[in-house]
């Protein structure tokens, strides 16, 4: 079989673990492994009530290393995105943009500060 990376394939599940899953890649006797992180969008609290050995699932391949022969699968990556449309590009600021501090203010300023440190030093 000829896989390449980002090929979507069936596969069923080998085995489990507390880091990810094996499976097997049906037509082929490779095995993969799907990554606790690529298993789902979001956080997998307990892999074992996603997957079940023997069940069939599909997988994208991620990565093939030629060198050792190890092939990184996702089902996360058949997934849709998830999408708060509340908190999507939501723009940050680290200070407070509404006192409309800028050049034009400092200039405005600049007069009452070299005024107190006159005061100040006489």
């Amino acid at each position: 079989m000829n896989l390449k990376i980002g090929d979507v394939v069936a596969g069923e599940v080998s085995g489990i673990r507390t880091y990810g899953i094996f499976v097997h890649i049906d037509g082929s006797n490779l095995q993969g492994l799907i990554h606790i992180s690529e298993c789902q969008n979001g956080y997998v609290t307990d892999i074992n009530q996603l997957y079940k050995i023997g069940q069939k699932i599909k997988v994208v391949i991620l990565d093939i290393d030629e060198y050792n022969g190890k092939i990184s699968l996702s089902t996360r990556a058949l997934q849709p995105a998830i999408y708060d449309a509340n908190n999507y590009h939501k723009k940050r600021y680290w200070t407070n943009y509404k006192n409309k501090i800028g050049y034009q203010t400092i200039a405005d300023m600049k007069d009452i500060w070299i005024q107190d440190v006159l005061e100040n030093i006489k």
